[in-house]
């Protein structure tokens, strides 16, 4: 799709990503949205429908990355990103870390261990991935 970066700015309160600064900004994501709307309105879904709704999905997908990627952004931008990136982490793992301790309370007032996997790949993956990333760091300084 035809795009402009300056249609759009960085998103630094109600999420991640980029939202619509201009009015044409808005009329490119209606017009992004709009074939998903057409598309889920017909009853019954099929396959063909399914493989239009998925091909148009990776399309808007990969421009939205596209748009997240060349907003430009100066270096109080970056540092500022960096921070509440940092701050979002922390209370993600402290809310994964009580909801992994509440589980196994609760499943040992019952006798049982239940842990929601799921929880747990998700700490460990952020950790390998911190790991992973301080290790690169230390290696390009």
């Amino acid at each position: 799709m035809i795009k402009k970066y300056e249609w759009f700015a960085r998103r630094k309160y109600t999420g991640w990503g980029f939202t619509p600064a201009t009015w044409q900004g808005w009329v490119y994501v209606i017009v992004a949205i709009l074939p998903f709307v057409a598309l889920m309105s017909f009853a019954p879904i099929n396959q063909a429908r399914m493989i239009l709704i998925a091909i148009w999905a990776i399309i808007v997908g990969v421009d939205f990355i596209d748009i997240v990627i060349h907003l430009p952004k100066d270096e109080r931008d970056r540092l500022h990103e960096a921070i509440a990136e940092r701050n979002a982490l922390w209370v993600i793992i402290v809310v994964l870390a009580v909801g992994v301790g509440y589980q196994a309370a609760s499943g040992a007032t019952l006798g049982i261990f239940k842990v929601d996997p799921v929880i747990l790949v998700a700490i460990f993956a952020g950790l390998i991935a911190k790991i992973i990333s301080n290790i690169y760091l230390d290696k390009k300084d």
